[in-house]
């Protein structure tokens, strides 16, 4: 009883906000809490990256239809012009990458999609670590809920099951190019011809390497950018760590300096890391995409 008395009072640990932090709101397919206790578990689903990738997706596809119902052939206003700039960045890569006319008036607005629902993903970490999950808490707690147990994450694509998932759905674009690129019977081919030859006996090792090769670019496409928002978001967690410590002494009004100075440093570093990995997982989908188009 005394020890429930001393960690109310004292708040909680360094390592109980951090883990409290990098819990997410999870639920099973009946929406009830639950824990998630193995590291591969499809009989649940984490809410909270589902509903905030949902509703930045949407807002993404939004301001893209924004741009495009308002813009004019006069003097581009600043909005505008800045879609626009976005728009031939991405054509001119998918050109670059993708020769087939055809599938490029699907693929390039797609990578466009991508890089932006992604973008906005990403900067959901600029947000103020405590900001959200506070919110979430006193509504959890108006509830009659224990605020303690009031979980949620806000950076989507700092969720492995969100980063895979858009990955998996890059190989199922590859797939469908590849069977309608090189036809069923082409594919089938290559699968079991390349990279070692078309000899009978090298057809099992062709395809084994064909399909290691899908598995590692799905999965390192995914992880990718999971393991750099990741470390970027506990990076906010620690700095944020820094405020909390504040005390008046030499040693608190140090770290509460050093809170704002290492804060400030690292989310305008952070502005470059959340653009480069929207473009990054924008170009490899590219790639990928256009290696489905080539024949081996």
């Amino acid at each position: 009883m005394s020890s429930e008395i001393a960690s109310e009072s004292h708040g909680p640990s360094a390592g109980e906000y951090i883990t409290h932090h990098l819990q997410h709101l999870q639920k099973d397919f009946s929406f009830q809490s639950v824990k998630q206790t193995s590291i591969i578990d499809f009989s649940l689903f984490n809410l909270d990256s589902v509903v905030f990738s949902v509703v930045l997706g949407a807002l993404g596809c939004f301001f893209l239809w924004l741009a495009a119902r308002k813009a004019t052939s006069g003097v581009p206003g600043r909005f505008q012009a800045a879609v626009e700039i976005l728009a031939e960045l991405v054509d001119n890569q998918a050109k670059g990458v993708i020769h087939n006319a055809t599938s490029r008036k699907l693929v390039a607005p797609l990578a466009l999609t991508v890089f932006v629902w992604i973008f906005a993903m990403n900067a959901m970490d600029m947000l103020p670590v405590d900001a959200l999950p506070a919110a979430w808490g006193m509504v959890y707690e108006a509830a009659g809920h224990d605020a303690h147990h009031a979980y949620l994450r806000v950076v989507p694509s700092a969720d492995l099951s969100t980063t895979l998932g858009l990955s998996t759905s890059v190989l199922l674009i590859c797939l469908f190019y590849n069977i309608k690129i090189k036809g069923l019977g082409g594919w089938g081919h290559e699968l079991i011809s390349a990279p070692f030859g078309a000899h009978p006996a090298l057809w099992p090792f062709n395809f084994l390497m064909q399909m290691i090769e899908f598995l590692a670019k799905t999965v390192s496409h995914g992880m990718r950018l999971f393991g750099n928002m990741f470390a970027g978001e506990l990076v906010f967690m620690l700095i944020a760590l820094m405020g909390g410590a504040f005390t008046l002494s030499v040693s608190g009004v140090g770290l509460a300096i050093g809170h704002v100075v290492a804060g400030t440093v690292w989310t305008l570093f952070h502005i470059l890391v959340i653009t480069l990995q929207a473009f990054i997982f924008m170009m490899l989908t590219l790639i990928y995409v256009g290696q489905a188009h080539d024949a081996h």
